[in-house]
């Protein structure tokens, strides 16, 4: 399907590697003029030599003034924002039962506050240009995940709330918002890697157990319904949650 990116300019946070690299390269390859953004700086320059002509924005937006300062660094090296698609998270946490409030502080600011603060922060830029955010978040949100930690599991249930409440006003600005909820994504480093290397049989009793299509995502898969939700093909769309997790949910 031809969708229409061409010319766009997106910042895509939390994008040095995984699903969010994928992201960035997915929209890049539909003719997005793109910044990447992390923690790193290194990984960042790594992303960067794949990806010909897009600025490299380091940054931890989990501070809302660092989410300013990303998103002024976008608008100066794009000229314009017409996507936002807010990446940054992570689902390492403390065992259910085990929560302190320091702990639900760091998984909170990192899986709802980076999404909230950048959001704020660009709401203008994407006023400006009728922009679109897609944010990637978890089946985790959707339902209890055996064993999911529940500092994160709470996190992406706010993060769905969000998207749903947000996208009245920021219709009315012309923005649109919508949320990806994927399920298991298997890639370096990702905890599925680490459980393929540990116990194969496992995984695959899990995936024939609890996934329909009986197989691992892959970030391909996530940056794929990404790039159709920024695009002009899905233009009557905001306000949703679309899960992507091969037939996993049951609620």
């Amino acid at each position: 399907m031809e969708l229409d990116l061409a010319g766009k300019t997106a910042l895509v946070t939390g994008s040095s590697r995984g699903i969010g690299r994928a992201i960035a390269e997915g929209l890049h390859g539909e003719g997005c003029k793109v910044a990447i953004n992390g923690r790193t700086v290194l990984d960042l320059q790594e992303t960067l030599t794949g990806l010909p002509g897009a600025a490299a924005i380091p940054g931890d937006i989990t501070q809302p003034l660092e989410a300013q300062r990303v998103i002024s660094e976008a608008l100066a090296a794009l000229g314009r924002l017409n996507i936002l698609i807010c990446n940054v998270g992570g689902g390492r946490s403390v065992p259910p039962g085990e929560e302190t409030p320091e702990e639900w502080h760091r998984v909170f600011a990192l899986n709802l506050w980076s999404t909230t603060n950048t959001i704020e922060a660009a709401r203008d830029a994407l006023a400006a240009s009728s922009g679109v955010i897609v944010c990637v978040s978890s089946i985790c949100g959707l339902e209890v995940v055996p064993n999911a930690p529940v500092t994160y599991s709470a996190a992406k249930a706010a993060l769905h709330a969000y998207v749903r409440g947000i996208s009245r006003p920021l219709g009315k600005l012309g923005i649109r918002i919508n949320a990806v909820a994927p399920g298991n994504i298997l890639f370096d480093g990702s905890v599925w890697s680490r459980q393929l290397e540990l116990d194969p049989p496992a995984v695959h009793r899990m995936l024939q157990r609890d996934v329909t299509l009986n197989r691992l995502g892959t970030p391909a898969d996530v940056a794929t319904l990404v790039a159709y939700l920024a695009s002009p093909r899905a233009d009557f769309a905001t306000g949703g949650v679309w899960t992507l997790d091969g037939g996993q949910v049951r609620s």
